[in-house]
């Protein structure tokens, strides 16, 4: 059996991206699997891509991943594409496919959950109202307010050294448009923003901060998009002190809320020391692939 592969309209596009889709079938129209190639196409980026694929079980070894990733790659080369990158949940199918399809390990992550229902709430507490000098905490829900939308642009600098090991992932040019621009997608899936920043008492200046995106209905599980401190403000406690407020916060908006999820790169470990301290308890090992186009 030979696979057809059909291009597919998706419409993922985003002020940041776009994403070209296929649907791979037999000769009698069954679906036997999928991929997407997302492109990045924002100053620091127009270099990347970024691949995921799914394959139903009973069509694997059959030439279905292969084909579908050819596709991609095509794709990629022809978009002039650097780097493609793939994610796979370590020792998955797709993990051992990436591996063989001349991909290499780039970035090793640990996925964690914090049950909500679990929350020491007394010391959570004891968290958020510790002092820290020279600092105060501030939060809104959705877009950023307009007075602080610059400074707030200004901050996401705090994210340009995370650990990313030998991930090609280029640079990501924040500024008050793309700040705004991300918000409004999340509002556009019906999602819920909520963000927790720290702000230097001398000046008013945003020195860190905290996203929390929660679902729509305020249920289930919500999802941490990025906690980063400024460099020059390190070393204070900033990130736990903005974690434990987002936590706080969540459970006081959200009552219908399960959990909260996280994930960190293993060798981020200032990060998974607050996460150790704020509850989170790990669920898989995930891996992040890179082939060099």
């Amino acid at each position: 059996m030979t696979p057809h592969v059909t291009a597919l309209t998706d419409p993922g596009t985003t002020p940041s991206s776009r994403r070209l889709a296929w649907l791979a079938s037999d000769a009698d129209g069954v679906p036997l699997g999928s991929a997407y190639l997302r492109l990045f196409t924002k100053e620091g980026q127009e270099h990347l891509a970024e691949f995921e694929i799914a394959v139903h079980p009973h069509e694997r070894r059959r030439g279905v991943g292969g084909l579908l990733l050819d596709t991609a790659v095509a794709a990629a080369r022809s978009e002039g594409r650097r780097s493609l990158l793939a994610q796979a949940r370590d020792g998955s199918p797709g993990d051992l496919f990436l591996a063989a399809r001349g991909f290499h390990r780039v970035l090793a992550l640990t996925y964690a959950r914090l049950p909500l229902p679990d929350v020491d709430q007394a010391r959570l507490a004891e968290m958020v109202h510790l002092p820290h000098p020279g600092y105060e905490l501030t939060h809104w829900d959705g877009a950023v307010p307009a007075a602080l939308a610059r400074s707030f642009a200004a901050s996401r600098r705090a994210m340009d050294d995370m650990p990313m090991e030998g991930t090609d992932y280029g640079s990501v040019v924040w500024d008050v448009e793309r700040v705004l621009s991300a918000a409004q997608v999340i509002a556009g899936r019906g999602e819920s923003l909520h963000t927790v920043a720290a702000v230097d008492s001398s000046d008013g200046s945003i020195v860190g901060f905290s996203e929390l995106v929660v679902p729509g209905d305020g249920r289930g599980d919500g999802q941490h998009y990025g906690t980063g401190v400024l460099p020059e403000h390190r070393g204070h406690g900033l990130g736990l002190w903005m974690k434990a407020e987002s936590i706080r916060r969540a459970r006081l908006r959200h009552p219908g809320l399960t959990g909260l999820l996280t994930d960190t790169a293993d060798s981020n470990a200032p990060m998974l020391r607050i996460n150790d301290t704020l509850g989170y308890l790990p669920t898989h090992k995930a891996v992040e692939y890179q082939l060099t186009l």
